[in-house]
């Protein structure tokens, strides 16, 4: 018999400080539920699961890990000898991954799946916004910190929820959509699919799970459209073939004015307070869901006005007339080319400092070329060892595969330490810190850094 969601009393997770695991916790947890977990180290975000009431342990220790629980979940990152998840394959307590647990949570509720190789964070949580700002309520599971929420988890009184489809291990084909977002296709994930094809092909699978009378709302560059049997919208920065384009935009103060053709093929106008020119193209695809739910476009517009993005997605940290410093979560060659044109968009002028630490041995030898091409684009380069996530070392598979290819001069792998005491000797107009890892352990040192220099 299949388990329901109500019978659910008591819930374990086995890498419960993740961005996704966390985000399911804290649904139980207000369910009632009894909630608790593992992780491999304390997080800002464990800290704050541990203040909502969740019991979390830090040792991989099955003495710790309860027998009388109703589900487990756990995460793919989690390494298959760990003792804890051992134990509980070998028991009769219900064992899902993550995704499959947000296909058992969904599958009642009216589902908005925001899937892409990137931009699922920031435009799953731009329609959250909308839907919470205009009055019509959800409940959402974000992949980043929702700086308007401080959360990624919110839960809404009506049957609505937005979720990140996942393409990594095909954890979006556990998801049955009433509409589904594809913002980007590219090539990712090959330690799971092999080759680009193959993750075309899950895309379209993906569709293939969307209820009857749902719908597709994708990026018009999205090379697979033309596989996708259901009804479908499209949306783009400058092609007028799309259901919804950009007519043209100006930067005013920080922030972007932009007149939209809207999928009703009425002329718009809306403000954009967040940078980065693909935030433009991320609000479209926000726009085109909310209109597809009948919200009109004033109240669309009210709520884009004061989106204030996702932490670590092009975050300011630090912001003087002589000094910027900003954050970005990018970690595939095509969202560092975004971010840093977006970088140079906005300050045309000035000379770009980049601390990027590769993530993934997989991903570095896959995409090395690729890299080192997007980081050639800046003027000074501090490139950190790769973090593993949850691989293990590969032979030959260093930083180094990146930093030899990178056209520019001044470059060099450093230590994180060995950043930090280049930043307090040089004068950066610009400083980026760029990836998906431990990087962002650093951020805190560098803001007190360019403080304390009165920068």
């Amino acid at each position: 018999m299949m388990l329901q969601l109500n019978d659910i009393k008591k819930v374990y997770f086995i890498g419960i400080g993740g961005i996704g695991m966390s985000a399911i916790a804290r649904f139980f947890n207000q369910r009632g539920v009894s909630v608790s977990g593992y992780d491999k180290t304390p997080t800002a975000l464990t800290n704050i699961l541990e203040q909502e009431g969740i019991q979390v342990h830090f040792d991989d220790n099955i003495e710790k890990a309860p027998l009388d629980a109703d589900l487990v979940v756990y995460t793919p990152a989690i390494p298959k000898e760990h003792t804890e998840l051992k134990m509980y394959q070998n028991s009769q307590v219900p064992l899902m991954k993550r995704s499959e647990v947000l296909g058992l949570i969904s599958k009642d509720y009216f589902c908005i799946a925001v899937s892409g190789s990137h931009g699922k964070t920031t435009v799953s949580s731009m329609i959250t916004h909308i839907l919470k700002d205009s009055g019509y309520d959800c409940s959402a599971f974000l992949g980043g910190i929702s700086v308007n929420l401080n959360s990624n988890y919110t839960s809404g009184k009506n049957n609505v929820v937005v979720v990140e489809a996942d393409e990594y291990d095909r954890s979006f084909h556990r998801l049955s959509p009433d509409i589904a977002v594809i913002t980007a296709v590219d090539t990712d994930h090959l330690d799971i699919y092999g080759t680009k094809e193959k993750i075309e092909e899950a895309f379209v699978i993906f569709t293939q799970k969307i209820k009857e009378h749902g719908k597709v709302v994708a990026n018009n560059d999205v090379q697979i459209l033309d596989q996708i049997s259901t009804e479908k919208l499209t949306y783009h920065l400058s092609n007028t073939t799309s259901t919804c384009f950009v007519k043209n935009y100006e930067i005013l103060d920080g922030a972007y004015n932009i007149n939209i053709k809207d999928i009703h093929g009425t002329d718009q106008k809306f403000v954009l307070n967040i940078a980065g020119y693909h935030n433009i193209e991320n609000a479209l695809a926000a726009i085109s869901v909310a209109q597809l739910l009948d919200i009109s476009f004033d109240k669309i517009a009210n709520a884009l006005a004061t989106f204030k993005g996702i932490k670590r997605r092009f975050e300011y940290i630090y912001k003087s007339p002589t000094c910027i410093y900003v954050d970005d979560y990018a970690h595939h060659p095509q969202e560092i080319d975004v971010f840093l044109g977006s970088m140079k968009e906005m300050y045309p002028s000035k000379k770009i400092t980049a601390i990027f630490q590769p993530h993934l041995f997989s991903r570095t030898n896959d995409l090395c070329v690729d890299f080192a091409k997007s980081l050639s684009q800046i003027d000074n380069l501090y490139l950190l060892d790769i973090y593993p996530a949850r691989e293990k070392p590969m032979e030959g598979v260093t930083s180094n595969l990146i930093l030899d290819k990178v056209t520019i001069a001044n470059k060099a792998i450093l230590s994180k330490e060995e950043v930090l005491e280049k930043i307090t000797n040089s004068k950066d107009e610009i400083i980026v810190t760029i990836g998906a890892g431990d990087i962002d352990t650093m951020i805190v040192k560098i803001k007190k850094i360019l403080e304390e220099q009165k920068r």
